[in-house]
């Protein structure tokens, strides 16, 4: 059990927060009144007064609001807390949905101390359940549903596609294969073929998010651009290419063109990536083909599937 130190809004972007005694979080929102609330998954910001202490100790002089935090929370090492908590405070309840964040242009504490605590310490939330909150109040941290959704996130590459000249159909197609078969998209975006900015969206996917299984739509052939395979052998921790030669044997089927494939699938910490095809009738084949034997192993992944040798009746 924890508790509410400080609550803190901003009216503007850009501004520092300020301190308030109560706020009304309003569900699939945030707080209201607060300049980061909205339609989007970071709508509450939460930070531990235990980090925030400690880095008081080093020298800096910061007040509750000064990393942008809106609840300053005590009793939990948020860090460690993985994506998908839910935290009650009263009426109210928040889920969890990013650990620390992406710092582009460094703000004035890191410019005087050389550090930031929240790109790192800092977690995110969605409003999940309404309600109003006051400093003092008892923060409770619910126990993970073992039977939650798998969450799922689409990138489609697209030089064209990201440049607006040309309609995504396969993203939008994935996206929609994989509510429909129960999972939770909690991201869909188009990227231009090339490395640099698909390795650094799976980073964030994998590490931030916590995402369960990415799928990767195009840069699979032999254009110089497509590079979406060295991108994605270049973030996994270990390969799992038995899934991207499972769809590959099974697309040999249909068209002898899925030899020229050079998809690949791996593993970044606990999440899966798998490259698909390009175009939206390769996608829906390919998905409806492989999403009915993947989730045995994101079970194993995020810890809520056990071993084939320990589980022998799922696996047979």
């Amino acid at each position: 059990m924890g508790k509410i130190i400080a609550i803190c809004i901003s009216e503007k972007r850009g501004t520092q927060k300020k301190e308030t005694e109560t706020a009304c979080l309003k569900p699939g929102f945030g707080i209201e009144g607060d300049a980061h609330a909205g339609n989007w998954h970071r709508q509450v910001s939460m930070l531990s007064v235990e980090k925030i202490t400690d880095f008081q100790k080093a020298g800096a002089q910061v007040a509750f609001g000064a990393f942008g935090e809106n609840l300053v929370v005590e009793g939990f090492d948020l860090r460690t807390v993985p994506v998908g908590t839910r935290f009650r405070i009263g009426e109210a309840v928040l889920e969890l949905t990013q650990i620390g964040k992406e710092c582009h242009s460094h703000c004035e504490i890191y410019k005087a101390m050389g550090d930031c605590i929240m790109p790192r310490e800092g977690v995110f939330t969605k409003v999940v359940k309404g309600g109003s909150i006051h400093v003092g109040m008892e923060v409770e941290m619910l126990p993970l549903e073992e039977n939650r959704p798998f969450s799922a996130a689409v990138i489609t590459l697209s030089d064209k596609g990201a440049a607006g000249q040309r309609e995504d159909r396969s993203g939008p197609l994935a996206a929609g294969i994989l509510a429909r078969h129960g999972y939770e998209v909690v991201a869909q975006m188009i990227l231009p073929d090339g490395r640099e900015a698909l390795e650094r969206q799976l980073c964030q996917l994998a590490d931030q998010r916590q995402v369960n299984v990415v799928f990767t739509t195009g840069g699979t052939g032999f254009s110089q651009r497509d590079v979406t395979p060295e991108a994605t052998e270049a973030v996994c921790d270990r390969m799992a290419n038995g899934v991207a030669d499972a769809v590959r044997q099974y697309s040999l089927t249909i068209t002898g063109r899925a030899m020229l494939s050079r998809a690949v699938s791996g593993i970044r910490k606990k999440t899966l990536i798998v490259n698909l095809p390009g175009s939206p009738k390769a996608v829906k084949e390919s998905l409806e083909y492989v999403l009915p034997h993947i989730g045995h192993g994101l079970g194993i992944l995020r810890g809520t599937d056990g071993e084939c040798g320990q589980d022998i009746k799922r696996c047979q």
